[in-house]
């Protein structure tokens, strides 16, 4: 039909459009009152006034708004459709009860127990229509997301749906994609999915930035499509599935985040450092460091630290830092929605308690933008407090900076710790790129080599920086990627790599990856996909010595502290045993070490009927060498035409163990060519 053909209005009142939540039912909303029947009010999260003392924006508890209660809050229902087309609101999990408030958030918490409380706005959408898919309700389901769908505490939600029911998969996805938000104008990174039930193949898009190694974000632009088919991930790749590492208890309690300040006032310039005393400068003001100063120039900034003073005695004993603290702090923290924030305002939100012991008797440790363009590993002053946006490891060896900054490890922590930003920048969370990592076991020699490539790939970074004060990290790493490219230089990029010494920059980099290949050893050659595959089948193999006592501590005396039993450190060898107990972070690294659920053997022997299985097919022998085990596992379920479980693979074979053919396995779905569903392994 012609345009002209159809009547206003175009969409007729068929009753089939609702305007409503789709999240939450409730009966009605009520007013929360207080002891005495009046209204409980709230600061409206937006107006502030200046502050009397500092002429700074405060938060102006002046206005309020009514706080409501949900009453009998409830799933809501969805109208039946074949299929379901959203771009949900790009709410992150910390925004969320600024945004939504706090009744409403607790209320739809309270709707879904069965996901974490840390997961984003739209996973909610995610999860019901991929539930929705997996029971057979629905044909496809495609969503607009933020492009943390792929962080940890999202990708928990999509391994989650994924693996119930009949299994969701990935038809097709987009990791990351420009976008502007047309609410605000601002620019974004996005992720777009289609899924769908059952277990299928998917179309895989990966864009390129012609601009990704420029420090004008606003000039980047998308010039090329690189498709790949094949089962996509909850971590959306092909080829190589994180779900499937395992987290090492070696590498457990050695990294935590920086202090969360939860008010700004606690950080001073070099100007207003002179208001403070020269006593409590001793006691209690640090050096502080933040992700823009290990990515740009350094700035010269201090911290008030409080950890472990009283109220009174910070009063009493530091009353200028209490003042300042008073009048700079305590506003902002009146009107925190977390209790213990607002009753303890005069300290960091989330000091790190118990990871300062980790720091104790070092010389320096390790830090990292937990967010940056480049993944870079430099050494900090004890004198200094990281913020939250730095990642901070209790090493002060360079041996460790050195493997660290190879590109084993690089490798590895871009692919399993995900993208944020308009600028499509890498992201470091511990608990996937650190915890599941398997070191290399080194001898002295390599040790020693690694160490001293280590330490001058730091002190260079530092005596250029120090010597050309305008010289960043970044400058120098996008210059090291056009050398690496063989692009021509700019002007501008010639005068970087200059001041840099860039050349010589290359050259450590180089040396320490040899060094880090050879204590490996593998090849220096590999590329960035069979690095991953080696790191895998390594990270199985380490899980599997530590389920057999055998645990490679980084820092043995730190980590196994009063521990006994026989376990060996990455570089050297030691009495300890396992001392799990949780770090205390912001990014829930225990979560890394929960056990998996084990599937039902009942399930599991239902589904063995669907193996197409010759009745008197001669067992094979079960090869010697792991390569071709993993071979013939591989073909094994290629033959099979249908689901396997564990047991019906090692029934193939002679003298095959079962937890042996299950790392196998294990690897196998890492590394996607096969997949894992609630009755058993299929191949991809």
């Amino acid at each position: 039909k012609s345009p002209d053909s159809f009547s206003e209005p175009i969409l007729q009142a068929y009753g089939n459009i609702e305007c409503r939540d789709a999240l939450l039912e409730y009966d009605k909303k009520e007013l929360v009152r207080d002891e005495h029947g009046k209204p409980v009010t709230r600061w409206d999260g937006v107006t502030t006034k200046k502050h009397p003392v500092t002429g700074e924006d405060v938060p102006d508890d002046t206005a309020r708004v009514t706080v409501e209660r949900y009453v009998n809050p409830r799933k809501a229902e969805w109208p039946k459709a074949e299929f379901v087309v959203g771009n949900p609101p790009f709410i992150g999990n910390k925004r969320m009860r600024a945004v939504l408030g706090d009744e409403y958030v607790d209320a739809l918490r309270g709707c879904f127990p069965e996901y974490p409380e840390s997961i984003d706005y739209v996973m909610y959408w995610w999860a019901i229509a991929g539930g929705k898919a997996g029971a057979g309700n629905i044909r496809r389901f495609g969503l607009i997301t933020t492009n943390s769908l792929t962080q940890t505490f999202n990708s928990r939600v999509t391994q989650q749906v994924r693996s119930s029911g009949k299994g969701v998969s990935l038809s097709f996805a987009i990791a990351d994609h420009p976008w502007t938000d047309s609410s605000d104008g601002a620019a974004v990174r996005i992720a777009m999915t289609v899924g769908r039930g059952g277990l299928w193949d998917g179309e895989l898009i990966e864009l390129i930035d012609d601009a990704t190694a420029s420090e004008d974000i606003a000039q980047a632009s998308v010039n090329m499509l690189v498709r790949k088919c094949g089962v996509i991930s909850s971590f959306l790749t092909i080829g190589f599935d994180q779900s499937m590492l395992a987290p090492l208890l070696a590498n457990h309690k050695v990294a935590c985040p920086g202090v969360q300040l939860s008010g700004q006032g606690f950080v001073l310039s070099e100007d207003e450092l002179g208001s403070i005393s020269s006593k409590t400068r001793s006691a209690m003001v640090r050096r502080y460091v933040t992700g823009r100063d290990l990515s740009q120039v350094p700035r010269s900034q201090y911290v008030i630290d409080t950890f472990g003073v009283s109220e009174a005695e910070l009063r009493t004993n530091f009353s200028d830092a209490y003042q300042w603290l008073h009048d700079r702090v305590l506003p902002e923290r009146l009107q925190n929605p977390r209790e213990k924030y607002r009753r303890d305002w005069w300290l960091h939100s989330e000091p790190r308690a118990s990871f300062r012991d980790a720091l104790k008797e070092l010389r320096c440790f390790i830090g990292t933008s937990r967010t940056a363009r480049h993944r870079v590993f430099q050494f900090l002053s004890t004198d200094t407090v990281a913020e939250t946006k730095v990642l901070v490891f209790a090493f002060d060896d360079a041996a460790v900076l050195g493997v660290l900054s190879s590109r084993p490890h690089v490798v590895f922590a871009n692919r399993t710790g995900g993208w944020l930003g308009i600028g499509n920048d890498s992201t470091y969370n511990h608990s996937e790129c650190l915890v599941k990592f398997p070191f290399p076991v080194a001898t002295e020699a390599q040790q020693q080599r690694i160490r001293e490539l280590g330490e001058s790939l730091d002190a260079h970074r530092k005596k250029q920086q120090a010597a050309h004060p305008g010289l960043t990290i970044t400058g120098m790493y996008n210059v090291l990627v056009k050398l690496r490219s063989g692009e021509a230089l700019t002007d501008k990029e010639k005068k970087i790599h200059d001041e840099g010494l860039v050349s010589v920059l290359k050259k450590i980099h180089d040396d320490l990856d040899v060094a880090v290949f050879d204590a490996y050893g593998w090849p220096v050659t590999l590329s960035d996909d069979e690095i991953l595959e080696r790191l895998v089948a390594l990270n199985h193999e380490r899980a599997a010595e530590e389920k057999r006592g055998l645990i490679r501590w980084l820092r043995p005396e730190f980590q196994a502290k009063g521990g006994s039993g026989a376990v060996q450190q990455e570089f050297d060898v030691v009495d300890a045993s396992a001392d799990d107990d949780d770090d205390d972070d912001d990014e829930a690294d225990a979560a890394a070490a929960e056990k998996k659920p084990r599937r039902g053997r009942g399930a599991a022997k239902k589904a063995a009927g669907r193996a197409a299985q010759p009745a008197k097919a001669a067992k094979q022998a079960w090869p010697k060498d792991l390569a071709e085990q993993t071979r013939a596992v591989r073909s094994t379920l290629a033959t099979a035409g249908g689901i396997m479980t564990t047991a019906d693979v090692a029934r193939r074979f002679k003298n095959a163990k079962a937890p042996r053919v299950e790392e196998i396995l294990a690897t196998l779905v890492a590394l996607g060519h096969a997949r894992r569903t609630d009755a058993g392994y299929a191949s991809a």
